[in-house]
């Protein structure tokens, strides 16, 4: 993890682990260990190596209707970036550009989405300082990260969308769902109930 120099490398070495179809968080360890991670494995992962760079390890919780919710990693310079590990090739990384938080989680919208092709993304947590669970090792710990899932559970999360503006929704446009699933392992993929 200190090789990385800035947060594009910590990205494209997630792009390069396979995808982990099992739920729950695992350390920064385990990840390298195994070259396997979720989106939840690698946003602890990036948080651990984004504070190695000087950045607080900070995540951020994503709430999806019917669909998989997303964690990410998030970071500050100039302005809010995020950096995260994704079965789809629309949910990844954000450059710094973002003014607030809210407007980062906003340039997810639209790339979010279920395989029916329904948008998703409904809130978002604050950001969570993975240092509150230095007593479990979150950084090094062989067993799953149950308490930092756990506080994301019960965490306030803020609302995206009002029900009128979920109405209206357009589904996803079938050449911007083939870019988004082009390299998905789809027994990992969400299926949605019908709506």
């Amino acid at each position: 993890m200190r090789k990385f120099r800035n947060p594009a490398e910590i990205q494209r070495f997630l792009n390069d682990l396979k995808y982990r179809k099992e739920g729950g968080a695992r350390s920064p360890h385990v990840v390298e260990r195994t070259r396997l991670a979720n989106c939840f494995d690698g946003a602890v992962y990036a948080a651990a190596a984004l504070e190695t760079l000087g950045y607080p390890p900070l995540i951020v919780d994503l709430i999806a209707k019917n669909d998989d919710d997303h964690v990410i990693a998030v970071y500050r310079t100039n302005g809010w970036g995020a950096i995260a590990k994704s079965n789809t090739t629309m949910l990844r990384s954000r450059e710094p550009v973002y003014r607030s938080l809210r407007e980062l989680v906003m340039s997810y919208f639209d790339g979010y989405f279920n395989t029916a092709g329904y948008k998703s993304l409904r809130s978002y947590s604050a950001p969570v300082n993975l240092q509150r669970f230095d007593a479990i090792q979150w950084r090094t710990a062989e067993i799953p990260l149950d308490p930092i899932q756990d506080w994301l559970f019960h965490i306030r999360h803020y609302p995206l969308i009002s029900v009128p503006m979920e109405r209206a929704l357009a589904r996803a446009e079938p050449d911007v769902m083939r870019a988004c699933f082009l390299f998905s392992d789809r027994k990992g993929l969400f299926r949605p109930k019908r709506t």
